[in-house]
């Protein structure tokens, strides 16, 4: 649809204010005879009060202008929890348990409570706190449990084949020039002992990994007929039996831990469905509140408005006239919000601007004017965009030209 942008004679009348009357020639002043301290006191004209009550008004605006912004983040905050929350909610038929315990989280973390994130951080410490020392018990029994000599001794670093296991390879006293080509992650039971200490494994699960690592790097270095292969060969074996005993246990402890730390989370998601349900409501009354200071500060805007000209009138009808098909459609709802007999969604729409009252005209004029510089803006970035296509189109036909002609 083409544009009509209002004319620019109008552009600079969009003020629904009547203009302030001009200033009175200055008086020549009285003689000084028995002047009154009140005198200086007593304003000039009404310019003072109209400018006085121009600017509380503006300030009413600004205020409410704030407070929208701040109703704008509350209402953000709420609808992106409970739209985490569904999607969780369809995520519940697949994925693995861990994985919707992931989502929980972050749905936490993304409804921005700093408090309820923290309870959950310092939730998830304690069951850390609680999980490390499951993992110190657990590994413990191991070592307790094993009965080859050999592999008790290894910790104790009291046998003649502990050496090897005991500490890092000393690749350079040993000259061991390919050792980092051939083992990619180096293990050795101090490294183990002094992680376990301090409380860098998460699980059992992983000092069981690293236990097998020492034993797997020997066997890949050295030649399998070497003491060191053997020995490790052998530990690793009693270490496996000994692993396959605990294993229910640890199953079973992981379980249980999974079940604590769900229950915890559901527990914290739940305080925090409280927290948001009672955010809504409180958002949704502060919004009703807003919305009655807005009706008194229109009626109070309206009451200064100054009445629009026919002229006004008309053009605001032919700038309505040239609005796309949504647009129109919007500034009948403009006018269907102040006269409810007005049907907005009829097939015919019978306008009379001179039954609309002042408030109508003037929400009809700012909102039309906005919407012929945005579809005039619009229409010349789809000029460029078209005259840039035919650019490229024109010079790709041309270099296919030239390739006819040179072949």
């Amino acid at each position: 649809m083409a544009t009509s942008p209002l004319p620019d004679d109008e552009a600079l009348d969009t003020s629904p204010y009547l203009p302030p009357p001009p200033l009175p020639p200055p008086l020549p002043p009285p003689p000084p005879e028995n002047p009154t301290p009140s005198a200086a006191a007593v304003p000039d004209s009404g310019d003072t009060t109209e400018a006085t009550t121009t600017e509380k008004l503006r300030r009413q605006f600004d205020d409410l202008a704030s407070i929208t912004d701040q109703l704008e983040e509350k209402v953000s905050e709420v609808s992106e929890f409970y739209a985490a929350k569904e999607k969780d909610k369809g995520n519940n038929s697949k994925g693995s348990s861990a994985t919707k315990d992931r989502e929980k989280e972050r749905a936490l973390v993304r409804s921005g409570s700093n408090n309820n994130v923290s309870s959950l951080g310092c939730r998830k410490e304690a069951f850390c706190s609680k999980r490390m020392q499951e993992v110190m018990r657990q590994f413990g029994t191991i070592m307790r449990q094993a009965k080859a000599p050999i592999f008790a001794l290894i910790f104790m670093s009291q046998h003649k084949w502990a050496w090897p296991f005991m500490q890092p390879v000393d690749v350079e006293g040993l000259h061991l020039d390919d050792y980092y080509e051939v083992i990619k992650k180096p293990m050795d039971f101090t490294t183990i002992r002094n992680r376990m200490e301090a409380n860098g494994y998460k699980n059992v699960r992983e000092i069981y990994a690293d236990v097998r690592l020492v034993f797997t790097n020997a066997m890949t270095y050295n030649d399998d007929k070497s003491d060191v292969h053997v020995m490790a060969k052998t530990v690793l074996e009693k270490f496996e039996e000994k692993w396959l005993q605990l294993l229910p246990k640890v199953i079973e402890a992981e379980t249980r831990q999974k079940e604590e730390e769900s229950q915890a989370m559901a527990t914290t998601l739940m305080a925090q469905e409280a927290v948001m349900a009672k955010m809504a409501r409180d958002t949704n009354n502060e919004l009703n509140e807003l919305n009655l200071h807005l009706d008194g500060l229109r009626e109070l805007v309206v009451q200064k408005c100054r009445k629009m000209s026919a002229e006004e009138k008309r053009k605001l009808g032919a700038g309505l006239s040239t609005l796309s098909h949504e647009d129109l459609n919007k500034a009948l709802e403009i006018i269907a919000q102040d006269n409810p007999s007005f049907q907005a969604t009829a097939e015919v729409v019978d306008l009379d601007m001179d039954a609309q009252n002042e408030t109508t005209l003037w929400r009809l004029k700012f909102f039309v004017k906005g919407a012929l510089e945005l579809q005039a803006k619009n229409s010349a970035s789809k000029a460029d965009e078209i005259l840039k296509r035919k650019v490229i189109y024109d010079a790709l036909t041309a270099r296919k030209r030239n390739k006819k002609l040179a072949s």
